[in-house]
């Protein structure tokens, strides 16, 4: 397991008058085998973390860390992403519409240098809750709850210790949603992994997280447990707003679980 180390990160695009500062002075840790949280509104700078650790964000400064490996610049080894693996939003975007489920899993497998690649296609679907009768279909013909799983599965294959987790329900039906996460929470359980999740869904992380980062227009306001979270202790004003504006379901989902 790898622990997560972000200290005065700050993130930005274009140059100039053309520069948007997109994160500033972003400090935290998620410890080996946590699920840590980054919350906050749409455009608040919460993937942009995850885009400048995994190296698609160039512009950056401050420090970031793996297993207390530092990263630099924003190209990244091949060591690293074997280690550190993402789960995009979009179930949709992110395969390929001509490959089969076989050859997504198989090509990541060869990527990394993994061998077995026929029993380890197999049981990677056994573990996301697909099965072998998925193994040669294509995305068109799966529901947008069995592609995000093939996505997971295509994370899981390197056999990483990390995973991103950039809104990885917010795409899904509500019926699919809770399916998926539980998935997630049974997968960490089990491979000893450590989670960093961004979410605009309160119930999403206090189903999915221990500690959660609240992020207003780039910046980190305020780090909190989940347990404060769910009984509305807040210090800062916007995460009391937030709190609030979430009322109608942070009671009822997430004290009886997500």
């Amino acid at each position: 397991m790898s622990r997560l180390e972000f200290e005065g990160l700050n993130v930005w695009f274009g140059d100039g008058p053309d520069r948007v500062d997109a994160v500033k002075g972003a400090t935290f840790e998620v410890p080996s085998g946590a699920s840590f949280g980054l919350v906050g509104e749409s455009g608040s700078g919460k993937s942009t973390i995850l885009r400048a650790l995994v190296g698609l964000a160039r512009h950056w400064s401050g420090r970031m860390a793996v297993a207390e490996a530092p990263v630099t610049g924003f190209k990244r080894s091949k060591a690293f992403y074997k280690d550190v693996q993402m789960v995009f939003q979009d179930p949709y975007a992110s395969l390929h519409p001509r490959q089969t489920v076989d050859a997504v899993l198989a090509e990541t497998l060869k990527l990394h240098g993994i061998g077995d690649v026929e029993n380890r296609i197999e049981q990677l679907l056994l573990d996301v809750g697909l099965g072998p009768k998925f193994r040669f279909r294509y995305p068109h013909q799966l529901s947008g709850g069995q592609r995000q799983r093939v996505a997971i599965a295509r994370a899981l294959a390197p056999e990483p210790s990390v995973i991103l987790l950039d809104e990885p329900t917010s795409a899904l039906d509500v019926s699919v949603q809770a399916e998926v996460l539980n998935l997630l929470v049974d997968l960490r359980k089990a491979h000893q992994l450590t989670y960093l999740m961004v979410s605009h869904d309160l119930a999403v992380v206090g189903h999915m997280c221990e500690r959660i980062a609240v992020m207003q227009a780039g910046e980190i306001v305020e780090i909190m447990s989940v347990e404060d979270m769910r009984e509305m202790k807040a210090a800062h004003p916007y995460t009391r707003q937030l709190l609030q504006a979430s009322l109608g379901y942070v009671g009822e989902e997430m004290h009886g679980g997500a």
